[in-house]
C-alpha cells in the first residue's frame, strides 16, 4: 500500500451571507498546506442571498500528508474507522465533515461546515478495497498521530 493511498483530497466550505468569507477561508486553511490555492465561486441561494463556495483540491503526496496530519488531531478517528463502510462510497471516495467553527479556532472535530472528500486508491477499484486502505491509513493516524501520515515504514 502506498504511504498516502489517495489520488486526491477535496475540501469545501460554504460562506453564507451572514458569515465573514475570510474567516471561512481561514477555517479551511486549517487543513491546507501553505501553498494551496482556494477556489472561490459565488452563487445565489434560494432566497437571493449570497453564498460563496470555497474549495481546494490537493493532488500531491506532500499536500495530502499535510491534510492527514491535520486530521490526525481528530478525537473521533476511531468512530470514523468504525463507520468506514458508510463513509466510503462505491466510487472509492471517503467522506468526512469537520466542524467549521472549530477549524477556525484551530481545533479538529467532526461536525458541520467543511466537507472532506478523499479519493482512495484501491486495486481493484472496489469499495471493500478502498475501505481497507482507508482503515489502514486512519489506524496509523490513530496509533501515531504525529508523523504517521508521512512516515513510510520501508524508509527505515
Amino acid at each position: 500500500m502506498p504511504t498516502v493511498p489517495f489520488h486526491y483530497v477535496d475540501l469545501r466550505a460554504f460562506a453564507y451571507a451572514t458569515e465573514d468569507e475570510k474567516r471561512v477561508a481561514d477555517a479551511l486553511r486549517t487543513f491546507l498546506p501553505d501553498d494551496a490555492e482556494i477556489d472561490r465561486v459565488e452563487n445565489v441561494g434560494h432566497h437571493g442571498d449570497r453564498i460563496v463556495v470555497l474549495s481546494a483540491r490537493i493532488e500531491n503526496a506532500d499536500g495530502m500528508r499535510h491534510v492527514l496530519d491535520a486530521l490526525a488531531d481528530l478525537d473521533d478517528v476511531e468512530r470514523v474507522i468504525d463507520e468506514l463502510d458508510d463513509r466510503v462510497d462505491d466510487n472509492c471516495a471517503l467522506f468526512l465533515r469537520v466542524d467549521k467553527q472549530a477549524a477556525f479556532r484551530g481545533e479538529v472535530r467532526l461536525g458541520p461546515g467543511i466537507t472532506v472528500r478523499a479519493k482512495v486508491e484501491a486495486y481493484p477499484a472496489k469499495q471493500p478495497a478502498a475501505v481497507e486502505n482507508a482503515r489502514e491509513t486512519l489506524s496509523r493516524l490513530a496509533d501515531d498521530p504525529i508523523g504517521a501520515a508521512g512516515a513510510d515504514p520501508d524508509d527505515t
